[in-house]
């Protein structure tokens, strides 16, 4: 779950815009209800032949992006099906990271569920991105989750957006179940410092139900 505040990593570069979810993890991959070889699986259409053999062209095939931690993504990443599934195909491959114009909705909520970051950058950044990594594909970036910028290679920090409690969740290592929990104490001291009005209320509440035979 948890993201690391501060990281620095190569970008593994995908232009293509409108990638959906069915495109980043194929349907016939649903089944599964673990997330161990996930990753196997991402962008399985592209990435293999029909024989299973990996396509050379594929930019996740090609040795100069092996290791890559952020994917460079097209606009509107993510689109498509609500399926968790697409974001824990990309964490379980590697990536920590995607960064594209914009995101679908529900794609960018399961991925910051899942310790995944999207970030948002403007138009002339996306493209000043693309043009650094086709000229040199060991371009790295730096990513602080704590500042919400991203350092392009040249030393200019760009801020991006995230939700304040996702934020919060991703620096902490915990999902939304996890924080509740974490609240254990303060939900304790707060029902015994209202123990009159707690009983009061459930009493007013079962005392108002009333089955008929």
């Amino acid at each position: 779950m948890t993201t690391s505040a501060t990281f620095t990593s190569t970008l593994a570069p995908l232009p293509a815009e409108n990638i959906d979810t069915d495109q980043i993890i194929p349907a016939r991959f649903l089944k599964a209800i673990d997330k161990a070889g996930m990753g196997d699986n991402l962008f399985a259409d592209w990435r293999y032949d029909s024989d299973g053999n990996p396509r050379p062209g594929f930019v996740l095939n090609q040795p100069e992006y092996q290791g890559a931690e952020v994917l460079l993504a097209g606009d509107n990443f993510g689109c498509g099906s609500s399926r968790e599934h697409a974001a824990w195909a990309i964490k379980g491959y590697g990536f920590r990271a995607v960064i594209s114009t914009h995101f679908a909705d529900i794609f960018r909520n399961n991925a910051l569920k899942n310790g995944l970051l999207p970030i948002v950058v403007d138009p002339q950044t996306h493209r000043q991105l693309f043009s650094l990594v086709e000229e040199d594909p060991s371009s790295a970036v730096t990513v602080d989750l704590a500042a919400q910028t991203l350092v392009l290679p040249d030393g200019r920090a760009v801020e991006f957006p995230i939700d304040p409690f996702a934020k919060h969740c991703l620096l902490h290592g915990v999902d939304q179940l996890g924080f509740l929990l974490a609240q254990d104490d303060a939900i304790s001291a707060y029902e015994a410092a209202h123990p009159a009005r707690v009983n009061t209320a459930t009493d007013a509440i079962a005392g108002s139900i009333s089955i008929t035979v």
